[in-house]
């Protein structure tokens, strides 16, 4: 385990691979940590790429800063450059992956630090001017319902608090109902036992109504691949199919056909051979 600093948080990064190999960072979403993406971590390890996975903030202990309001985009990006510079070089480039909440901070990093990225790998989450758009012009908005429940002071907090329990049995069932499997749900809904983690995890959400949204984000201009699951119940189809108007760079998507929100362990393999392939095909 590293640790890399940030201001006055410090991030646990899970790291594989040789110290020499291209560097993949790899971004986790609601409500995982840097571990989700073992099984795809071990793959690219074993290929000769180096693969650095943190806890972003809010789910690494020691950076649970208060208020939603730290959990604005700009922080989180601001966090995951750190990391780069930090275990990359100030002038580092990586392949950059994310899943989920992960991508959305991925497709943000790779729009405005075009420099610092090999190739954008963004699973699940479409960019956030498409994602938002979507909300006003789709169905999205019904699938993201939860996103205003997340709103609610307090309330949140206690619907789905663990009760010093090991973990909260209704955000299990809440993941389960996603397409998780029950360990998997059990697993992941442990990282938020902590009343301080689910709040911090929560503010992710929040932090999306703290300030009018820009649409002056630049297209990624990096090559970018796009991935996204039939069976998200998350994400609608309808809420990718604009994503390609955000990328000026060389443009991939794929569809993966019976698998669930949850790519990084119902599909990790193939996951893992579509990152080579980009890898290799785009090497930076």
């Amino acid at each position: 385990m590293l640790t890399v600093t940030h201001g006055d948080l410090t991030f646990d990064v899970h790291e594989r691979g040789s110290a020499d190999g291209v560097p993949v960072l790899l971004l986790h979403g609601f409500p995982q940590r840097g571990t989700a993406w073992d099984a795809v971590a071990d793959r690219l390890a074993s290929a000769g790429f180096r693969t650095l996975a943190p806890d972003q903030r809010g789910y690494s202990p020691c950076a649970r800063p208060r208020g939603r309001r730290a959990y604005r985009m700009s922080g989180l990006v601001g966090d995951a450059l750190a990391v780069i510079d930090s275990l990359v070089g100030p002038a580092g480039r990586v392949h950059l992956v994310g899943h989920d909440w992960g991508a959305a901070v991925a497709w943000s990093l790779a729009a405005r630090h075009p420099g610092r990225v090999r190739s954008l790998n963004a699973i699940s989450v479409p960019p956030p001017g498409v994602y938002v758009r979507s909300l006003f012009t789709t169905r999205q908005a019904l699938a993201s319902w939860y996103i205003y429940a997340l709103q609610l002071p307090l309330l949140p907090e206690r619907f789905l608090g663990a009760g010093g329990r090991p973990f909260s049995p209704r955000l299990v069932a809440a993941l389960q109902r996603s397409g998780q499997s029950r360990p998997a749900a059990e697993r992941d809904a442990a990282v938020l036992a902590d009343p301080g983690a689910l709040t911090a995890a929560i503010n992710w959400y929040r932090a999306l109504l703290t300030g009018p949204f820009s649409d002056d984000t630049p297209p990624v201009q990096v090559p970018t691949l796009f991935v996204w699951s039939d069976g998200d119940t998350a994400i609608t189809r309808q809420s990718t199919e604009l994503t390609h108007t955000e990328v000026a760079g060389p443009f991939r998507y794929v569809e993966m056909r019976g698998v669930s929100h949850w790519i990084l362990e119902e599909a990790p393999d193939q996951l893992a051979d579509l990152l080579l392939e980009q890898f290799r095909e785009h090497p930076g």
